[in-house]
């Protein structure tokens, strides 16, 4: 009998520790009479923040979840570390590409066209005007995605992207037009004219 005792003692301990673990997997946590489920807040919130960087409007996003569109927005509020300012750099005929792109790629620049000389007239070469042409209005309309533009180039080169978008443009001039030559642009130049516009400043 005492043996079947202690089978029964064995067994219960086993199946509580399972239901014990088995709980804090779960992570409930009791709030007066509720019983909270954190990994089902952790769903939403994940789907939630999905949505929205999908492209989904607050109210959209609420409509899908069958949430209230001020607890989505009040959730941003919370988690909001600045506001994201859209960052393009352009820049050629550069020597140092490589080097610039990673300093875009630590500072969180969301697009970058950066090209040697070589590279520039390789972009270009075996196109028509009307090609040329439409390629520019491309490359015209993608800035305007963003909302500041930093232009590395030429006088002139900065001149014009200045005058042609309807954003902010930083210029950072490496030489008089025409540059026929790659040009090394120090990368704490780039990093600084980043954080500037970062900053606010």
């Amino acid at each position: 009998m005492l043996k079947y005792v202690h089978e029964f003692v064995y067994i219960f301990f086993f199946l509580e520790d399972i239901v014990i673990k088995g709980f804090s997997t779960m992570k409930l946590i009791r709030i007066g009479d509720k019983v909270i489920s954190r990994e089902k807040i952790d769903r939403v919130v994940d789907e939630i923040l999905r949505l929205r960087s999908q492209g989904y409007s607050q109210q959209e996003t609420a409509n899908l979840l069958g949430l209230e569109r001020t607890f989505i927005s009040r959730l941003e509020g919370i988690g909001e570390i600045r506001k994201g300012t859209k960052i393009a750099v352009f820049g050629f005929p550069l020597k140092n590409t490589e080097e610039l792109q990673k300093i875009c790629q630590e500072e969180g620049v969301d697009f970058t066209l950066l090209m040697t000389d070589e590279e520039r007239w390789q972009f270009i070469e075996g196109k028509s005007a009307a090609e040329l042409v439409n390629l520019l209005m491309e490359l015209i309309a993608a800035a305007q995605q963003f909302d500041t533009v930093i232009m590395i180039g030429s006088d002139m080169r900065v001149k014009v992207a200045q005058a042609i978008l309807d954003r902010e443009v930083i210029g950072i001039t490496i030489g008089q037009t025409p540059i026929e030559e790659d040009v090394y642009l120090e990368p704490d130049v780039l990093r600084t004219a980043i954080k500037s516009v970062r900053g606010g400043r």
